[in-house]
């Protein structure tokens, strides 16, 4: 017997990428789900530190004097990220589905790992 109002993801979906998250708190332990490659998570926190050097850069120069800075900000941090994905995690990244949480899971799991809660 089946329930007629049940649903069910379909089987041949392309990713496992829940359909929504009611909290960044609930997005997080999917995230870290998604960079379970140690090198992947490298590349992220390299990324990320690329990300921190370029705007403390803009800060010092300004924007005008530190444009570049802030141009090349999103590129260094996705470029070492989307690698990561691609490479060697074989998945999509989340930014693509959750761009505002991505970003927050991103520095979070740079900060626990910079602070030793996380393995580098």
């Amino acid at each position: 017997m089946t329930d007629e109002h049940a649903t069910t993801a379909p089987t041949d979906a392309p990713d496992s990428t829940p359909a929504r998250f009611a909290s960044f708190e609930e997005f997080y332990p999917f995230y870290l789900s998604e960079h379970q490659n140690v090198i992947s998570r490298r590349l992220h926190i390299v990324g990320t530190s690329l990300v921190c050097l370029c705007l403390l850069m803009v800060v010092l120069w300004g924007v005008v004097g530190g444009f570049q800075y802030l141009i090349a900000a999103p590129i260094v941090g996705y470029g070492f990220a989307w690698v990561g994905h691609y490479f060697f995690e074989k998945n999509k990244p989340a930014t693509f589905t959750y761009p505002a949480w991505s970003l927050m899971g991103d520095f979070r799991m740079f900060g626990e790992t910079i602070t030793g809660k996380r393995a580098f």
